[in-house]
Formats: C-alpha cells, structure tokens, sequence
C-alpha cells in the first residue's frame, strides 16, 4: 500500500459520544477538508464509553481529503473535576479552595494519564497532576 500524503494536522477537544457539527467543532473540521457529519459519526461510535466527558483529538488529513484520528484521553483538569465532583476550578485558588482528592484518586488519575504524559514515574506524573489540582483550587489530602 502506498504512502498517503498528509495535507495538515490538527487537535480538538469534544465531549465523548454525543460531539455535534455545530460550532466550533464543524468549522474547524470544514476548513481542514474533513467531512464534519462523516467524523462526528465515528468519533461518536469510538467514544461512547465516555459519554459526555470531553477528549482530546488529534485528526490526520491527506491529500486525496480522507482522514484518519486518534482519541486520546480526557485532560487531566476533567479527570481531577470528576474525581472532586466539583463543576469548576476556583476563580481564586490560592485563596478560595473548591474541592477535594484523596491520594489514591490522585494516583489513579496519574495511572489513566501516564501513557500520555513524558513522567517518567507514576509517582512524578502524581506530581504533575497534583499541581495542577493546585492550580484549579482543588486539595489533594495526603500529598
């Protein structure tokens, strides 16, 4: 088989099984020469499992206008949200605390995001995603 030529690269992020056409996923697809309505079919049936979560995209274009993606996993700011059960960050973290994690989610949550993140230990990506619980106003108890 021969070598497609690729045309352009891009990222987005969605929500998991129930991504629409609708701005601004469509027009980012529209304007790289992806078939909206043929990428949110597929990107819909491979991300089912994580419905309404939003994942990250990284979307392959080639010249004869085909397409290729891959699902990565959801960012850790979503996955720390999740883990507090917390709609959203502190405006104010340094001040004003939102929520808390335990150790242990904290540990699974840097379990999850490993194969996607250049730590080269569970225990420093632990590191990394406790900084950013920081950032967000959110507490890691044990850490």
């Amino acid at each position: 088989m021969a070598k497609k030529e690729i045309t352009v690269v891009f990222k987005i992020q969605a929500p998991g099984g129930s991504a629409t056409p609708a701005p601004p996923i469509g027009p980012a697809l529209g304007q790289n020469g992806v078939n909206p309505g043929q990428f949110i079919s597929q990107f819909n049936e491979r991300t089912k499992a994580l419905k309404g979560k939003v994942v990250g995209c990284v979307i392959t274009v080639y010249k004869d206008r085909s397409f290729s993606f891959e699902v990565k996993q959801p960012p850790a700011a979503v996955l720390i949200l999740d883990a507090a059960k917390v709609e959203k960050g502190s405006g104010v973290p340094n001040k004003d605390k939102v929520g808390k994690i335990t150790k242990a989610q904290l540990q699974a949550i840097a379990a999850e995001k490993m194969k996607e993140m250049t730590a080269s230990s569970v225990e420093s990506a632990m590191r990394t995603i406790a900084g950013t619980a920081r950032s967000m106003g959110v507490t890691v108890e044990g850490f």
